[in-house]
């Protein structure tokens, strides 16, 4: 007799369709400008940051992302805090939960904590201000020729487009086991488009 086996091979896990676009602002312990969104190295290492991003249009697997804030506490390379909005419902948390690995790989990678918060973020042409119950930012926009805003094109992530240039005036985080305050370093904003592929 012969025995015979007859295995079903597995399709593809079923990839979730995504899509956000996004205002980041952010300040870290770089100088003025930070080399890693040219796609250098730190100009300081430890790169300690804050990291706020506004989703204004996004949807996760059919969850409506729009209005979502993010704000990451990081030390470059080696943990990060996410923080989610305290105003989001439980479906978009958990769609945020389920994009992190997708979308913000990097901070997801050495995530220390993923937790709902509350987040404020005020904004004007020349000075951006957020904070979460850790970490705050206050910077001003840096000016160059005719006293006009500087901007940088074509930066080689995503992240960085419509990018323009900020300096910190204070830019703290204080937990139980890391800490830190930086004036005049490093801040900017700018837009970013992501989502699976097509």
């Amino acid at each position: 007799a012969t025995l015979v086996l007859l295995f079903e091979i597995p399709s593809a896990a079923r990839q979730p369709s995504w899509q956000m676009s996004a205002t980041v602002a952010e300040s870290c312990s770089c100088t003025v400008s930070c080399p890693c969104n040219f796609g250098g190295e730190p100009s300081r290492m430890p790169c300690e940051g804050n990291r706020i991003i506004s989703i204004d249009s996004g949807t996760y697997d059919g969850v409506d992302l729009a209005g979502v804030q993010l704000l990451v506490t990081f030390n470059m390379r080696n943990w990060s805090k996410i923080y989610i909005s305290d105003k989001v419902s439980d479906r978009q948390m958990k769609a945020v939960e389920a994009m992190l690995p997708l979308a913000f790989a990097g901070f997801h990678k050495g995530m220390l904590s993923f937790t709902r918060a509350p987040i404020t973020m005020e904004a004007t042409d020349t000075r951006v201000k957020f904070s979460g119950p850790e970490s705050s930012v206050e910077m001003e926009v840096m000016k160059g020729f005719n006293g006009r805003a500087i901007k940088v094109d074509n930066l080689p992530s995503p992240v960085f487009q419509d990018y323009t240039q900020f300096r910190s005036v204070a830019h703290t985080h204080t937990s139980a086991t890391h800490s830190w305050s930086h004036k005049g370093t490093n801040g900017f904003t700018s837009k970013w488009q992501a989502g699976s592929a097509k």
